[in-house]
């Protein structure tokens, strides 16, 4: 671990913030303040770990989880909320998260290791991952961590591990994963019939023990969660009738997260042009980045919600004696990432259009990957440097790569001023599956440096290496 502190200016340049006009992020306001008072550490940080530059901001992750945590109590309802480890590889953002209380999911064994490191311990570890392995499992298992059983197929390797490692633990704490009827076609979870089977041999086996159930859909509509809900409550009753015990309700993640004000958001989609795409084409889909809802609201809506009968969800977790627990992926990480991407060339592509290379490639911002945009607005921090003169103009962002495919945003930005080589345009909120979902070594570039944004007993920024 390194630490840098009172960073000097070594090139005596200064620096102008820009702030786009399109699509302008939301910023949360400790970082908002550093890069306004402070963009020369900024650039002194990128010449010295070189670009791109990743900083994580971990006390975001613990503003968010209080703002979840608020709402449930607010219904009275118990819950516990798992960070989704997935999300991003940072070790601070993971440690940040368990510090505030939440426990952590995890999908592979690396994973279950970081969060041991991170101080997650038992059931406050969670697997809901499909298709585990039997050394990932046998971990689980010795660990004492609760696993969301994917299928039948996977119970019955826990139910031989069970056997082998008998004595080792005290039970085995399962959650069964659902598969909604209205989402038979996915290969992620048990359909009722099945859940069914799966009860029965959890009712004749002394080493397991059914903590409730679990079902993680995709999309980000509060609606789908409620009828996945209710799908469970007969199940819940089936397996009391059993013996069993199941007092938790799982209902995986999807809570959204707002990149950009949402009038902003729908202007930007009501008068979008081809001509707005380097490609001509308008993606098919987005993330909702300028959405309805926020979490918190997201969580509000799913509790008032109704049965056929006028019951609200919240109630009904209350009278069943039911925790609701929830993994959020990019909601526990909102505002808690920046990347940093130094330019190194523009040229004029059309008569009105102009691309910039800049030093680092898609694999660090990855969403043209899935056929899509992150659509928020870089800010530009612009060198003294160059000429005063306003140079206003449109440009689309490449990857430094032999691939022609290595594009960061196929979206013409509008820029108060093109930027130029040297100049540093920061996408921020990108800790939530963007900055280093797809990132590897092409070229045999080293990995990004990820560095973790801390405040010191002075109320002033240090920076480590997060690692």
């Amino acid at each position: 671990m390194s630490s840098l502190l009172n960073i000097a200016n070594p090139q005596k340049t200064s620096w102008q913030v820009n702030f786009a006009r399109d699509l302008p992020p939301y910023l949360d306001s400790v970082i908002t303040d550093w890069l306004l008072q402070s963009p020369e550490i900024l650039t002194c940080l990128t010449d010295m770990y070189s670009s791109p530059l990743n900083i994580v901001w971990p006390h975001t992750v613990a503003n968010n989880l209080k703002a979840m945590t608020a709402v449930t109590a607010s219904f009275g309802i118990k819950s516990k909320f798992y960070y989704g480890v997935k999300v991003n590889k940072s070790q601070a953002l993971l440690q940040a998260a368990v510090s505030a209380g939440a426990g952590a999911d995890v999908s592979s064994l690396q994973e279950l290791h970081d969060a041991i490191r991170a101080g997650c311990h038992g059931v406050d570890l969670c697997a809901t991952g499909p298709a585990k392995t039997r050394d990932f499992l046998q971990e689980l298992i010795l660990k004492g961590a609760r696993i969301a059983v994917d299928s039948y197929q996977e119970l019955r390797d826990i139910i031989e591990l069970a056997q082998i490692w008998r004595g080792n633990f005290e039970k085995i704490s399962l959650l069964l994963r659902l598969r909604p009827d209205a989402n038979r076609s996915s290969r992620f979870g048990m359909l009722s019939h099945e859940i069914i089977i799966a009860l029965h041999s959890l009712a004749d086996n002394k080493h397991l023990e059914l903590a409730g159930f679990h079902f993680h859909l995709s999309g980000y509509a509060p609606e789908t969660r409620v009828s996945a809900l209710l799908d469970t409550l007969p199940l819940i009753t089936y397996a009391r009738n059993l013996g069993l015990d199941p007092r938790i309700i799982d209902i995986g993640g999807g809570l959204p997260v707002q990149y950009v004000e949402n009038q902003c958001y729908k202007t930007w989609l009501s008068s979008q042009k081809f001509a707005d795409y380097r490609t001509d084409k308008i993606p098919a889909c987005f993330y909702p980045y300028g959405g309805e809802l926020n979490a918190e609201q997201w969580l509000t809506v799913f509790l008032e919600s109704q049965n056929s009968v006028g019951d609200r969800i919240s109630d009904i977790l209350c009278k069943e004696g039911l925790t609701l627990c929830i993994e959020p992926g990019r909601s526990l990480v909102n505002q808690s990432a920046i990347s940093i991407f130094r330019v190194c060339r523009v040229r004029p592509h059309t008569n009105d259009s102009s691309v910039i290379f800049v030093e680092g490639s898609s694999f660090s911002a990855c969403e043209t990957w899935f056929n899509s945009e992150f659509l928020i607005d870089p800010i530009h921090l612009r060198s003294s440097n160059h000429a005063q003169n306003h140079s206003p103009g449109k440009a689309w962002i490449a990857g430094h790569s032999c691939l022609d495919e290595d594009i960061i945003t196929n979206r013409l930005i509008s820029f108060l001023d093109l930027p130029q080589p040297g100049d540093l345009l920061v996408f921020v909120n990108t800790a939530g599956y963007q900055m280093d979902l797809l990132e590897n070594q092409f070229h045999r570039h080293p990995l990004p440096t990820r560095l973790t944004a801390l405040m010191n007993p002075s109320n002033k920024l240090m920076f480590t290496v997060d690692n």
